[in-house]
């Protein structure tokens, strides 16, 4: 992975490859970030950089074997751990080395891609993937041997926040005091679900969203997108060049989603003085409650962008304003119902239940009860 292929980020670039060239590698890195900002990639580059003996800020000066090891996620010093879960083939203790072929396809093909696409990718959508204790024994076991080549050995965890309690713990003094020349880079979208004592342990590194127009020059770089096309799914992307490949091949979960939404709050209207429209409700959480809670949650995060939107055009603040309806659904007519006086308790509603879901609550009853409160909510009047 070279660094130039990593989109933005430059500052960041900056300080690692220059940390290296002066000898200063911390021996345990969390790169904190949205999947669609380049933590995994950036990740994959800063590794091969190490490895390869690489320099002057690129990955194609060191030595040139090890760079063509990168270029299928070959080397043997290099280690991934990502959330699994069990599947028809593996049926139980599963860990990154049942999936390690589907792992370098689903990077190789989209390094930008996030948690659920890596779910779908491996069949466990209608499930939550974890690394667990049965992982941490095996990193133990992995970073015990020496390095094939000689020098460092890397270990990339991905999404860290979906380490389980125990194998938090059996980590921490590997973590605090790994073998010589070992390297942990841990990534995470969100620092606050990583227990205290593996992030204290941790140089904390932030990746910012990247910028609109870094996304479109990719996108017409890579895509052949015209630029007034390209900047337009810049702008709606709002920092994930992940979420623009999806735009822009019309391939991501939006539509569906969308299309749930307006069926859900046009349900919740009607439902005011009618008691008809609330079996329709409940007819709907019947839908949701039968996917996957991978889903239930990137669907509930979906309403709740949609609510500030509709707020934001309320207020006439139309600049922050990117979301264009797909479906028959005037957000304009919508808006007005969305203000000052809701939108907190709104927000609040979703992501009480995305909490709850997670948590393996029923999520018939969950999306049920929150169908009936947003039901009073949009008929709240704004002050």
């Amino acid at each position: 992975m070279l660094f130039s292929n990593v989109i933005g980020q430059d500052f960041l670039k900056n300080h690692l490859t220059t940390s290296v060239d002066a000898g200063r590698v911390a021996h345990a890195q969390l790169f904190v970030g949205a999947a669609g900002s380049g933590v995994l990639p950036m990740a994959i580059a800063y590794a091969q950089y190490i490895l390869c003996g690489n320099a002057q800020g690129e990955n194609n000066t060191g030595n040139g074997s090890c760079n063509l090891k990168f270029d299928q996620l070959a080397h043997p010093d290099l280690h991934f751990v990502y959330p699994v879960a069990t599947t028809t083939s593996i049926k139980s203790h599963p860990v990154s080395k049942h999936f390690a072929q589907e792992w370098r396809e689903f990077v190789l093909q989209n390094p930008y891609g996030d948690l659920f696409e890596w779910h779908q990718h491996i069949g466990i959508e209608k499930k939550q993937g974890q690394i667990g204790v049965d992982e941490a024994a095996d990193i133990n076991k992995a970073l015990s041997l020496k390095a094939y080549e000689g020098g460092y050995k890397v270990m990339i965890l991905w999404m860290v926040e979906k380490m389980n309690t125990a194998a938090s713990n059996k980590l921490l003094k590997l973590i605090e005091e790994p073998p010589a020349k070992t390297l942990f880079i841990l990534i995470a979208e969100n620092e606050d679900n990583i227990i205290d004592t593996i992030k204290s342990r941790c140089q904390v590194l932030h990746f910012p969203k990247l910028s609109s127009a870094q996304i479109a020059q990719k996108l017409i770089a890579a895509e052949n997108v015209d630029p007034a096309t390209a900047h337009k799914i810049a702008h709606q992307a709002q920092g994930d060049f992940n979420k623009a490949q999806h735009i822009l091949h019309r391939d991501g979960d939006d539509i569906q989603f969308e299309e749930w939404f307006v069926t859900w709050v046009r349900a919740a209207f009607r439902a005011k003085g009618r008691k008809e429209s609330v079996l329709d409700l409940l007819k709907w959480s019947e839908l949701i409650a039968k996917t996957g809670r991978e889903t239930q949650k990137n669907f509930l995060e979906y309403c709740v962008q949609f609510f500030r939107q509709a707020m934001l055009l309320n207020y006439k603040i139309d600049d922050l304003v990117f979301l264009e309806p797909k479906t028959q659904f005037d957000l304009s007519k919508f808006a007005p119902f969305v203000h000052g006086n809701n939108i907190l308790d709104i927000v609040k509603e979703l992501q009480d239940a995305s909490y709850h879901i997670e948590r393996n609550g029923n999520a018939k009853i969950i999306l049920a009860d929150l169908s009936i409160k947003l039901t009073r909510l949009l008929h709240k009047k704004s002050i």
